[in-house]
């Protein structure tokens, strides 16, 4: 048996028990495609971070969910990033080498969150609709739009949003894509966001995501095109919840989030 450390941190939130909860774990070399997922199964949270390092204040990232491997993860990245940076108070940033979206950086901020640069993924218009992404959604969208993560399905108003009940084995069939639904933030929470969205992924990890970074990089296009904004307030309105701050700047996207450590221990895994 070899023994590893273990970090679960809650991400995208300030107060434990919110946001969203990702495992990272420290590797000083890879373990089998099988193992990681079997051990992200065993966690059985959204994700599980694996980190590798390469030069200081460099790592290697991949990220599993209980499912299968994810090609991007905001959260997880933010939580990954939150144990490092904790461990090496000297680094003022750490960065990510990915195996499908390029290199992410992760930097301190003066508010004691982190600040994510992740590249812009906007949706595109597409042709042809799913009959079951419809028919997967108790209401119907205004417009649906595509990204190379998931199906956006844009709403008039915050209310449809929330009230929505979708069916998920319909929204599994959708594979490889998830589904993200949208809305502007006027009418909720005193309107202090610009939009707000919720996140299913049945196909790919489970019902709903508590808080996905990742899909930001594609909303933050969306809204600021939509509001003429290049500055965004963000709520995923998952039973957790979350908050982002976005920035665009050019065909990259800044994501501020903070995190905190709920867990700290060791894993042990059979040779």
């Amino acid at each position: 048996m070899k023994q590893y450390a273990l970090y679960q941190v809650d991400a995208f939130t300030d107060r434990l028990f919110h946001g969203n909860p990702a495992a990272v774990v420290p590797l000083s070399e890879w373990l089998t495609d099988c193992r990681m997922l079997q051990i992200a199964q065993e966690n059985n949270l959204s994700e599980t971070a694996y980190i590798l390092e390469q030069a200081p204040g460099v790592y290697q990232i991949r990220w599993f969910s209980p499912v299968c491997e994810i090609d991007f993860c905001g959260h997880a990245t933010l939580a990954a990033a939150f144990v490092v940076l904790k461990q090496q108070p000297q680094l003022p940033a750490v960065r990510f080498i990915t195996q499908k979206v390029g290199q992410l950086t992760v930097e301190r901020h003066s508010s004691g969150g982190f600040l994510m640069d992740f590249p812009a993924r906007p949706p595109q218009w597409v042709d042809d609709i799913p009959d079951e992404l419809l028919a997967g959604l108790s209401q119907a969208p205004r417009q649906v739009l595509r990204s190379d993560q998931a199906w956006f399905a844009i709403y008039d108003h915050c209310d449809q949003v929330l009230a929505l009940k979708p069916d998920l084995e319909l929204l599994k069939t959708l594979w490889p894509y998830d589904v993200v639904v949208t809305a502007p933030g006027y009418g909720f929470e005193q309107h202090q966001y610009d939009f707000i969205s919720r996140y299913f992924w049945p196909a790919n990890g489970g019902a709903e995501d508590p808080v996905t970074g990742s899909i930001h990089a594609g909303l933050a296009p969306y809204w600021g095109e939509r509001l003429g904004k290049d500055q965004l307030s963000a709520y995923q309105a998952s039973a957790r919840g979350g908050t982002l701050q976005l920035t665009l700047q050019g065909d990259r996207v800044q994501v501020l989030g903070h995190a905190v450590l709920f867990m700290q221990g060791h894993l042990w895994v059979p040779h």
